[in-house]
């Protein structure tokens, strides 16, 4: 028994065969850490299941959308936003659209719950086969999952939320709803979101009227917007357009009859006209100033707001034109500056590939600019080929013909020799369009460059103050500088009605009082005498006050100031609406004080309206995405030099009373001069326009009034003036002062740019003339000596008199 005992003893100590407890340990350790793995997944999908967005939220599906901003008639202007969407309903969106959209996108989006299955492991296949990612294999639903609720992220977390968010999807949402989600969210290239956005975007269309082949190409966007853009690329777009084609063939949803004809329907690319354009950006600015500051970025650029404004559509894009046309005549009578930049041979293709990249048309816009490349110069008739991007087109010599004698040479590189005017091969050049190209080839190009002076113009309806158009430089993408209602500059001439009128409403002096333009000295405080001085330098002797404001003379106006008092000048100037400082010396006669053209411009509206001041207004109506009215002015209107003669509210003529009750404001117009002397001013500014310094604007062929204004070394030039409907101002000059050389006189330079965009703006408009009040009388007087002249005496003249100023006497009486 003992020895049984030591056998089972020995027997116990025996080594163990090796790997035996090694094994079972590994194995323990190894279901261990599945366990661990496992418990940790399950861990993490339960944390991402409690962490993933709200999916009911899309049952109100409201994404960020465009507002609108219109013009005074109604039509579309301008528009701000973050993503550029306008929510069509599903309904409305042609069923062929729809199916092009899922034979190109998810073939089994009416089959699955939200995850294509069978779609993952096909797009693995191919995948596998060609060594790289060939297909994708997310449904609709995931997009919208990823669109919507996620970040763009590409990790594999992401993919697992998107999955788990689009069978959510599909339990709360039906198919259309999920395709109404999809449709009008999608980004299509172009700047656009939406099937409605991108048939504008590139057809012209709404979605309602696209064919077949155009649906088809839509349909094929989603996978590369750029890539395969109908704008730059339609090769591209029509090889995916075939792509999307086959699909629905594939599917039934066509047969392959239709897929033929829609291959062979052409395609137009016809956009629709675009709003947010440079002939509006100082004016659109100027309103989402005031926008984001009432109601914030978010409701902006996000809320579909409909704003109502002030502009006449017509009237803007005049004077954007005027501006831009009135510049590059100041500008080209400086001379050409040169060529922008010279390129080698080597450069020449990188830049006009970006050329390319910033021309979204079809074809070269007719009358727009762009940067060209000389590429070839004809020495026998001096022709010069130019190409702009992957367009070419011709530049005569005859079209650069304002730039002197320009040396071509039919080499690479900036030549040393000539300066200046030199255009070799390479040598960039701005030109404008004046024939559009065809098939990218054949424009014919006139040189130009972009002028270095700047300029504003506002124009103002003077009986409601709203502002009609308004141009606030030459370019707001390069300068956002608003010259238009924060550049004060000196107005010079332009200010001598205001002195004026102080004089007028003095009722001191009258149109037919007599001042000796003389030479005269003023001790100024300092070691020499201020000597005011006549622009030509000629004294006239004894004239009347209209022939010295129809001529612009200083030593005159400087007189005038000096008899009623520079207190009294300053004092009318406020009342007509000028806020600026104004200098307290008889230099302010001259225009020494610098204004804004906005509070200039609103001062001549006084006149023009019979003696009342407005305030200058842009916005009429807001409301919001559903059609509430957050606000809405309703503007005075004042018949042509109206009969009301104390302060009172009036109403826009014909103004519906708000459906609902709105936060409505209500403008004033208040008189603040009498409007007889709004009535002598406007008289004697006819005659600046008839015989004067403002001749220019007598091209309207329709009663104006205005003045010219010119600082001193031609640093400012001006034009303000009015028809009764309408009264506009421009000012003409460089940022960093400095004379605008030859020709650079407020007649030659501002009041061009007045004239082309009144004859524009008031086309359609009938003429009508300048109404007198009923205690404005006109007498027969002798200009010499601004006395009663009997009929038919030679040189006698009808001038007009405030009742009661009017002379007494007759020329050659004893007094």
């Amino acid at each position: 028994m003992q020895l049984y005992q030591g056998q089972q003893q020995i027997k116990r100590r025996l080594p163990r065969k090796p790997g035996k407890g090694l094994g079972k340990k590994l194995l323990l350790a190894a279901v261990g850490a599945g366990g661990v793995a496992l418990l940790a997944l399950c861990g993490y999908f339960l944390f991402l299941m409690a962490t993933l967005p709200k999916v009911d939220r899309l049952a109100d599906y409201r994404p960020p959308i465009v507002s609108q901003v219109f013009g005074a008639d109604g039509n579309l202007v301008g528009e701000f936003y973050l993503e550029r969407r306008t929510v069509v309903p599903v309904e409305k969106i042609p069923k062929k659209l729809i199916q092009a959209f899922v034979a190109a996108e998810d073939a089994n989006f009416y089959k699955h719950k939200g995850i294509d299955y069978l779609g993952i492991v096909r797009a693995a296949v191919k995948n596998l086969i060609s060594l790289r990612k060939k297909e994708g294999a997310s449904t609709i639903t995931q997009q919208v999952a990823k669109s919507m609720l996620l970040t763009p992220e590409k990790k594999y977390s992401r993919k697992l939320k998107e999955a788990i968010l689009a069978t959510r999807m599909e339990k709360m949402l039906s198919k259309d709803e999920i395709l109404y989600i999809y449709l009008n969210q999608i980004y299509m290239g172009a700047g656009s979101y939406g099937v409605q956005l991108a048939a504008e975007t590139y057809f012209g269309k709404d979605v309602e009227q696209l064919n077949l082949a155009e649906m088809a190409m839509l349909a094929g966007l989603p996978k590369a917007p750029n890539t395969y853009s109908p704008i730059k690329h339609l090769d591209r777009a029509r090889e995916r357009q075939k792509y999307v084609l086959d699909r629905m063939v594939k599917e039934g949803f066509i047969a392959e009859a239709e897929a033929v004809h829609a291959r062979n329907t052409p395609i137009v690319i016809r956009s629709r006209k675009k709003v947010n354009s440079d002939q509006s950006a100082y004016f659109l600015e100027q309103v989402r100033i005031q926008l984001e500051e009432k109601y914030g970025e978010d409701r902006l650029y996000k809320e579909g707001l409909k704003v109502y404004t002030t502009m006449n559509a017509e009237m803007q894009k005049s004077a954007y034109d005027a501006v831009v046309n009135g510049l590059k005549a100041v500008d080209k009578r400086q001379g050409f500056r040169g060529a922008l930049k010279y390129l080698s041979e080597a450069e020449l293709d990188d830049f006009c590939k970006k050329v390319e990249e910033g021309i979204d048309s079809a074809s070269l816009k007719q009358g727009a600019t762009y940067q060209g490349v000389v590429t070839a110069v004809n020495p026998a008739n001096g022709d010069v080929t130019v190409r702009v991007g992957d367009r070419t087109g011709l530049l005569p010599r005859k079209n650069m013909a304002w730039a002197g004698k320009v040396v071509l040479v039919n080499s690479y590189g900036k030549p040393a020799e000539v300066k200046g005017k030199a255009l070799p091969l390479g040598a960039v050049v701005e030109v404008s369009v004046l024939t559009p190209d065809v098939n990218k080839g054949g424009a014919v190009f006139s040189l130009d460059q972009e002028p270095e002076a700047q300029a504003a113009l506002i124009a103002i309806d003077p009986r409601t103050g709203g502002v009609r158009a308004m141009v606030g430089g030459y370019d707001f993408k390069k300068s956002q500088f608003n010259r238009a209602m924060q550049a004060k500059r000196n107005p010079g001439s332009a200010f001598k009605p205001i002195i004026y009128g102080a004089a007028i409403d003095s009722r001191r002096m009258t149109a037919a009082t007599i001042i000796d333009d003389s030479p005269v000295e003023y001790d100024s405080g300092r070691d020499k005498a201020w000597k005011p001085k006549n622009y030509d330098n000629i004294y006239r002797g004894p004239v009347a006050m209209r022939e010295a404001l129809t001529n612009s003379i200083n030593v005159v106006s400087v007189k005038i100031l000096e008899t009623i008092g520079v207190t009294a000048a300053i004092e009318f100037a406020k009342k007509l609406g000028i806020a600026s400082t104004l200098e307290n010396n008889l230099t302010l006669a001259l225009g020494s004080s610098s204004v804004t053209p906005l509070e200039l411009t609103s001062a001549y509206a006084v006149f023009a309206s019979g003696g009342y001041r407005t305030t200058p207004y842009f916005v009429t109506k807001v409301t919001d995405r559903d059609g509430k009215v957050l606000e809405e002015i309703t503007p005075p209107a004042l018949p042509v030099f109206g009969a009301a003669t104390s302060a009172q509210t009036l109403t826009l003529d014909g103004a519906a009373a708000p459906a609902s009750p709105s936060p409505t404001t209500q403008l004033t117009a208040v008189p603040v001069i009498p409007p007889e002397t709004a009535y002598i001013m406007t008289n004697l500014m006819e005659s600046v326009v008839a015989s004067g310094t403002g001749q220019r604007a007598r091209a309207l062929g329709r009663p104006v009034a205005g003045k010219t204004g010119t600082t001193n070394d031609m640093k400012d030039a001006w034009f303000v003036g009015y028809v009764p409907q309408l009264v506009a101002g421009v000012w003409v000059g460089y940022d960093q002062e400095k004379s605008l050389g030859a020709g650079g006189s407020g007649g030659q330079a501002a009041a061009p740019i007045w004239t082309e965009f009144m004859q524009r703006g008031l086309a359609g408009i009938p003429a009508q003339r300048f109404s007198p009040p009923d205690n404005v009388v006109f007498a027969l007087i002798n200009p010499r000596t601004g006395l009663l002249a009997r009929q038919g005496s030679e040189g006698s003249v009808s001038e007009c008199f405030i009742t009661g100023t009017e002379p007494t006497s007759y020329d050659g009486e004893d007094n």
